[in-house]
């Protein structure tokens, strides 16, 4: 075994040393890794780096500047500090200083491992006895290739991780086994999450107000130093996903709002999984500075990365390298490189040196070698990539495990445990009905600008309820006219519930927007919900005053205003109801697709058996009569809307014989002959909305953010898939 780890070594080393030949370098001055402050003219590379002084940075940004300006002090080791004096600083308004004002926290983790149950019997080993550590106004970084761990790592250190994994070691925070309370962190998700219909500024005080106590001029300052913290100040006006023809802001924009989402709360640490996820280089870079800016307040920065430019990386102060779980590596910058070079790998000077950690210690290389085995290029074969990973990734963790970086790490574990810190103590929460409120109001503003899924649906009710009404006017109110008329109100009642799928994506929306703050613990499900119903209320009753209105006097109903207005409450309820039911079949599914199947499924089947194709007293007894036409709330709001239309009538038939409306309406639908049985039928959709409601509420508690049963069935368990 040692000698095929020797061989692939020195085949490799050969390559690398091709690679890196005079004949094959450009001129140095137009090639860079990192530059030492006040060196800017000077380039130099990784394999000839002089010995620099353990520093560490204070940054600050002065009156009319347009750099960062290094001051060193001897606090910490940081190697990747030492570039942050060669690149530009983004815009800052005119006399903006940054200092440090945020106390980080230390974070240490000892012999760190992470168990997720997958799909097989077996728990799978993700994370395998990882070490290390997080220092205030630092930058850790855990790279690694897809499915290397990392984001599992880095979910176990701040608290996150599934209900399908069991975490063992210890993680201390200030030197103490303890958990980060609320409002101490900020955890920002590979995924974004954000209200496109909200400029920068409104979204980012609606958080403030929705997580934070105290004054609402206390948060405005907040929101504006989150602003300039991550260099939105360009932005903060603008509409985050644009409106109508207006474009909406690019990814590394939202990926830098999704941050400051995260730091209103002021945290101690900051952990981000992926921060360059889809972006290019020169956004990529602009995050990094903006990160690197922010490190310098004395917040703790932990995140996690796939792979980098030169530039980004030599902005980097600390490196955990993964692969399959296992440690690789783990300490400052230039260390990394120097720890590949001595394991017989070193870093060609024209390649990344991101760029060749990952081919080191990638598998999915062993693919493209067994592609290309039989092929050549120009100068031969394809040497640069004929190294066996796994003999790499065997011959790393072997280095490391025995290098002086590893027993270095051990020793600051030592020193930063062997003492408690000061605890880190919650921020306190808004209250509850300060959340409501806000939650409220910001769902109306929503809702006003949303006009896709909101203004254009009361569009559609309008103009589909014109439709009915032209197609059933002028019935007059002859005995004949009841049968048509019935058929006129199930369809205005079945088709305009149909409609209301349309709004499907906006409640995904709205559930997306619960689930990513619910994670951070900034909103709760009643909260939610409560917010959610009153916010719905205005836009809701609006439909159902404007397409009532219009049905009502097309048909030729009875021109009394208390039966008008029964009509109104009937439909807004029927509407209401309804709601309820999309939160819950979205909440159960949470995904466009299948919600909506779902919803046209169950909508036909409430309308087969909602009693006007057959009276319901006529329906099979099972499954049609019980339970399915009792569930159905469309029958309810029809037989109230038939029993306020036709109780209290009469029909003549013939010239001495009148029928009441009850018996007119006996052939064509089933109705009660109680007056009071159309009020009944009012509280029945009342308590159906309310029911719905609840169990939305069950559904959120239990179900958002974790991984859905039936989600399941049609999608592959990603709980080990997404541990990369």
């Amino acid at each position: 075994m040692m000698e095929e780890i020797q061989s692939q070594s020195d085949n490799y080393r050969s390559s690398s040393s091709s690679a890196s030949s005079p004949a094959s370098r450009v001129p140095s001055s137009n090639f860079f890794y990192l530059r030492k402050p006040g060196s800017l003219r000077q380039p130099i590379s990784f394999e000839d780096s002089p010995e620099w002084e353990d520093t560490d940075v204070d940054v600050r940004v002065e009156d009319g500047g347009d750099s960062i300006n290094v001051a060193t002090t001897p606090v910490s080791p940081s190697l990747s500090k030492l570039n942050s004096g060669s690149l530009p600083s983004p815009p800052l308004p005119d006399g903006a200083t940054l200092v440090r004002k945020t106390a980080g926290a230390s974070i240490v983790w000892k012999d760190l491992t992470v168990t997720i149950k997958g799909k097989r019997k077996y728990s799978e080993r993700v994370v395998k006895s990882s070490n290390g550590y997080a220092l205030p106004g630092t930058i850790t970084v855990i790279m690694g290739p897809a499915k290397s761990g990392k984001s599992t790592l880095l979910r176990a250190l701040a608290g996150r991780l599934p209900h399908s994994a069991n975490m063992y070691g210890e993680v201390f925070i200030n030197g103490a086994k303890s958990s980060m309370p609320y409002g101490s962190y900020g955890f920002v998700k590979r995924e974004i999450n954000l209200i496109g219909s909200l400029t920068v500024r409104e979204f980012l005080y609606y958080s403030a107000l929705l997580h934070l106590p105290g004054f609402f001029c206390q948060k405005k300052s907040v929101v504006e130093d989150a602003i300039h913290a991550m260099s939105l100040g360009d932005y903060a006006d603008r509409l985050i996903g644009g409106h109508c023809y207006m474009k909406g802001l690019p990814n590394g924009e939202r990926r830098r709002i999704s941050i400051a989402r995260e730091l209103v709360m002021r945290p101690h640490v900051l952990f981000i999984d992926e921060p360059l996820y889809h972006l290019d280089s020169v956004s990529a870079l602009l995050m990094m500075v903006t990160l690197k800016k922010l490190a310098s307040t004395g917040c703790t920065l932990i995140f996690t990365i796939y792979q980098s430019s030169t530039e980004v990386f030599g902005l980097f102060d600390r490196i955990c390298l993964l692969s399959n779980g296992n440690t690789l590596f783990f300490g400052e910058t230039l260390s990394c490189l120097q720890h590949f070079s001595n394991a017989g790998f070193p870093c060609p000077i024209m390649q990344s040196p991101s760029d060749h950690f990952l081919r080191a210690i990638n598998t999915d290389f062993d693919r493209i070698i067994a592609m290309c085995k039989n092929w050549q290029d120009d100068n031969g074969d394809f040497s640069s990539v004929n190294m066996d990973t796994a003999v790499a990734i065997r011959t790393l963790e072997a280095t490391y495990r025995s290098s002086a970086d590893a027993a270095a790490v051990e020793n600051m574990i030592l020193r930063l445990t062997e003492k408690e810190g000061p605890l880190l103590k919650s921020k306190g929460k808004a209250g509850s009905a300060t959340r409501i409120a806000v939650l409220t109001w910001r769902s109306l503003l929503i809702m006003s600008r949303e006009w896709k899924y909101y203004w254009l649906r009361l569009i559609l009710y309008i103009i589909f309820t014109l439709c009915v009404g032209t197609t059933f006017s002028g019935l007059g109110h002859s005995l004949s006219s009841v049968v048509t008329r019935v058929a006129a109100i199930f369809v205005f009642v079945s088709f305009t519930a149909v409609l209301s799928i349309a709004g499907v994506p906006a409640i995904m929306k709205e559930v997306k927007i619960y689930a990513s703050e619910e994670s951070n613990q900034h909103l709760g499900a009643l909260v939610f919900l409560v917010g959610q119903l009153l916010s719905s209320i205005p836009f809701l009753f609006l439909i159902s005053i404007s397409s009532s209105l219009v049905f009502y006097f097309l048909i030729g109903l009875r021109d009394e205003f208390s039966l008008l207005m029964y009509f109104v409450l009937n439909f807004f309820m029927c509407l209401l109801v309804n709601e309820g039911l999309m939160l819950v079949v979205v909440s159960l599914w949470q995904d466009v697709y299948w919600s909506t199947l779902t919803l046209v499924s169950v909508q036909v089947i409430m309308i087969l058996s909602a009693g006007y194709f057959r009276i319901r007293n006529a329906l099979p007894k099972p499954v049609w009569t019980y339970p399915i036409s009792y569930i159905a709330f469309q029958t309810y709001s029809i037989q109230g809307l038939l029993e306020n239309e036709y109780l209290g009538t009469s029909f003549a038939v013939g010239q001495v014989r009148t029928i009441s409306g009850y018996q007119a309406l006996r052939s064509a639908y089933d109705t009660s002959m109680d007056s009071n049985s159309k009020w009944e039928n009012l509280l029945v959709l009342f308590l159906m909305a309310i029911g719905y409601r609840i169990l939305v509420f069950v559904l959120l508690y239990f179900r958002v953010g974790k991984k859905e049963f039936l989600y399941k069935i049609f999608k592959c368990h990603r709980d080990t898939n997404n541990a990369r």
